[in-house]
């Protein structure tokens, strides 16, 4: 297993190497994040299931120039900091890894290294899984798939795909049934990822400080606008199709 330092320890220094070689780190530049409301961040997509609809998190999103970023967390607040102390600021909580997992995807976004970092809103995830059911069917074929993270459309189109589990930290969902799966919790995270060919993670696992958990044991596609920038500089597969 890797590390939590090490993934980032290496995702800060690729983040400040890329600031450097865009003239960055010396601006004097501000880097506002703040909580979106239910509406602004995903509009009125019918269903009632997200976990941003029943207040387990929000989207913070940070604002750099012509960019924007956003990045899932269950600890959310207003912030705003100079993207110099924003690279060096310890990553001590998820209230801190958001600021900064939102703040790259807001740099590298104005920069045009990144697109879709703001997350769909109505009928997008809907949409997106239906892209995703064809772009695994397409690349991987009939296989085994570990979905990190409950994301009610993913789950609904996938169930009828694929040979499929879902695994989730809300106790709210674990031991319930949806769309015909049952969500388990952490601790099947061993057998799930044994049992899988591929593994579907949430880039809110960059936020919660559990992404090392996932890295380098079977083949992974994150999904979502939170891990953007991050599998830019760290050369991940992401899925987000309907995102701005």
């Amino acid at each position: 297993m890797i590390s939590m330092k090490d993934v980032y320890g290496e995702l800060r220094s690729n983040f400040y190497d890329l600031c450097k070689d865009n003239n960055l780190l010396h601006e004097t530049v501000e880097i506002k994040a703040r909580a979106l409301g239910i509406k602004e961040a995903i509009g009125d997509p019918e269903e009632d299931d997200f976990p941003i609809q029943k207040g387990k998190e929000r989207l913070m999103q940070a604002e750099f120039k012509t960019g924007k970023g956003q990045a899932f967390t269950d600890r959310y607040g207003d912030y705003s900091g100079k993207l110099q102390d924003i690279i060096e600021m310890p990553l001590a909580n998820n209230f801190r890894r958001a600021i900064f997992v939102a703040s790259i995807n807001a740099v590298l976004n104005h920069i045009k290294k990144v697109q879709g970092t703001v997350h769909c809103k109505d009928d997008g995830p809907a949409l997106c899984a239906q892209d995703l059911v064809l772009f695994l069917g397409e690349r991987y074929g009939r296989i085994k798939i570990a979905q990190v993270g409950f994301q009610p459309r993913f789950v609904e189109h996938l169930a009828k795909a694929f040979e499929y589990r879902v695994l989730d930290l809300d106790p709210d969902n674990i031991g319930t049934l949806k769309f015909g799966v049952e969500v388990e919790g952490p601790e099947s995270t061993s057998d799930a990822i044994a049992w899988a060919d591929l593994l579907l993670v949430t880039g809110t696992t960059l936020v919660n400080g559990t992404i090392q958990d996932f890295l380098h044991i079977k083949p992974i596609v994150f999904y979502g606008t939170t891990i953007a920038g991050a599998a830019y500089l760290m050369d991940w597969d992401r899925f987000c199709r309907s995102s701005t």
